[in-house]
């Protein structure tokens, strides 16, 4: 690093220094590279000094926030990774009700300081996940069905640009660059600052789930499915498979935000679809909701998935989301648990071409996740993944771009596709053209720009990743 006279405020962190092992730690532990150097940004002025020192030095840009991109595209193997975790603060603005959020912050910050009055925004399931890599992507969460995506209550962004420029996007600043961060993913810019919009939530929370025997559960998840088709919005549809003790199990229910009176008038019509082996409703806090997916191994375990989005969920769907990919409901330690979310309400209200995010018409969104300790699984582990992602894959409509798999990014077929019809794929191709021609930022769900210069390459993380696949990034419990 002696070649050049760059300043930062934050810490630079290089092999061997303190502290560098935990900065390029992520949720995935099948992430183990090692960037030559890290920047843990203090401010917008050092993030705008990192990426004109990686450019000037060729080295790969890798932007980490909560890490939870399982690919692992935080940490580029021997370039610059910007550590944005400094950045954490969030401020509240209760009467305009308004937050906002560094790049840096994680999910429980910002609920933290908006539930201190009962104001809340979407946001993910996991406390410990990035706001920014949520947003960027779209953002799911419990109040989505109310008031939106993360990405749609967004209000303005500070971005750091390829070229180290400082920029505002919003509707009526950059309303090209702000259309396209909210869905497109990491690729036009580093957000260094979001303002979100805050609701009137209230703090308190309704959680239902009813278990069933797997082989009972077809009847059971069709009322399920009806059920949901009429639900109110602050109710969000939830269904598992997994193992039991006693065999696999079914579990569904719903979350509701607010009133948990209110919520419990939902309870006759599910507990009218059968008879459970074992029932819960529970009434956690909004904060106690939002951490209760929270990894209980950290960032310690192994992971994969695969993942769709459904517009339609007939009987024979119910079917393979029960045998999540096995050839019968004995199952196998190997087999991944899956889990549906309920979309609908006002996400598929905000009009498709309102942002970059997609595939507003889903009615749920799937995944099949695994995690494990043992190197040694590595295989078995991923081919069960990709067998239940494979036998829900006819009734999918796409994907959210945070879920897909550096392998699925790595088949030129489809790829970031998949989270894109054609035609908003060709708009975000020539926005990309226009804010980043150079593709520096491509450790991404990458869309390539139309033209290229003689910047960075295809990326080297690109051959690792392929052969090292991506784990879960995204279950519909997590975020």
């Amino acid at each position: 690093m002696t070649t050049t006279t760059t300043r930062f405020d934050g810490r630079l962190l290089t092999p061997g220094d303190a502290g560098y092992d935990a900065a390029r730690t992520v949720w995935n532990a099948m992430v183990d590279r090692r960037p030559r150097v890290i920047v843990r940004a203090a401010g917008v002025a050092d993030v705008v000094a990192a990426v004109r020192l990686a450019r000037e030095l060729d080295l790969e840009i890798g932007v980490r926030c909560g890490g939870h991109n399982v690919a692992g595209f935080a940490v580029p193997d021997d370039g610059l990774m910007i550590d944005l975790t400094p950045m954490g603060g969030v401020r509240v603005d209760p009467v305009r009700r308004r937050a906002r959020v560094q790049g840096g912050a994680l999910l429980g910050a910002l609920d933290r300081a908006s539930q201190a009055y009962g104001l809340a925004t979407t946001a993910g399931n996991v406390s410990h996940t990035g706001v920014g890599g949520l947003t960027l992507g779209g953002g799911m969460g419990w109040l989505a069905r109310r008031y939106g995506l993360a990405c749609d209550n967004v209000v303005s962004c500070t971005v750091v640009t390829a070229e180290g420029d400082v920029v505002t996007a919003s509707r009526t600043e950059n309303p090209d660059l702000f259309w396209g961060l909210r869905g497109g993913g990491g690729n036009f810019g580093i957000v260094t600052e979001f303002e979100f919009r805050l609701h009137r939530t209230g703090t308190r929370t309704l959680v239902a789930e009813f278990d069933f025997r797997a082989e009972d559960a077809v009847p059971v998840l069709e009322g399920w499915r009806d059920l949901n088709a009429v639900a109110p919005r602050q109710a969000t549809f939830t269904a598992e498979v997994g193992d039991g003790p006693a065999g696999p199990v079914a579990t569904v229910g719903f979350v509701w935000v607010g009133d948990p009176a209110e919520g419990r008038r939902l309870l006759p019509a599910m507990r009218a679809l059968g008879r459970p082996i074992a029932s819960r409703v529970t009434t956690p806090s909004y904060l106690e909701l939002q951490r209760r997916d929270d990894s209980t191994g950290g960032h310690t375990f192994r992971r994969y998935s695969k993942a769709h989005y459904l517009r339609r969920f007939p009987t024979e769907a119910i079917e393979a989301f029960l045998l999540r990919g096995g050839a019968d409901l004995s199952g196998s330690r190997h087999l991944p648990g899956a889990g549906l979310q309920a979309h609908g309400g006002a996400i598929a209200e905000v009009p498709d071409d309102d942002a970059a995010f997609s595939h507003r018409g889903t009615m749920f969104e799937y995944g099949a996740g695994a995690r494990w300790s043992d190197p040694a699984e590595d295989d078995a582990r991923m081919a069960a993944a990709r067998a239940a992602g494979a036998a829900l894959e006819p009734y999918a409509s796409g994907v959210y771009v945070n879920s897909l798999t550096a392998d699925e990014l790595a088949d030129a077929r489809r790829g970031v596709g998949r989270a894109y019809p054609a035609a908003k794929l060709a708009r975000l191709t020539a926005l990309k053209t226009a804010y980043d021609p150079a593709n520096v930022f491509h450790l991404n769900q990458n869309i390539r720009p139309a033209v290229r210069d003689q910047g960075p390459r295809t990326s080297r993380m690109a051959v690792a990743s392929s052969a090292t696949p991506s784990a879960m990034a995204r279950s519909p419990r997590t975020a």
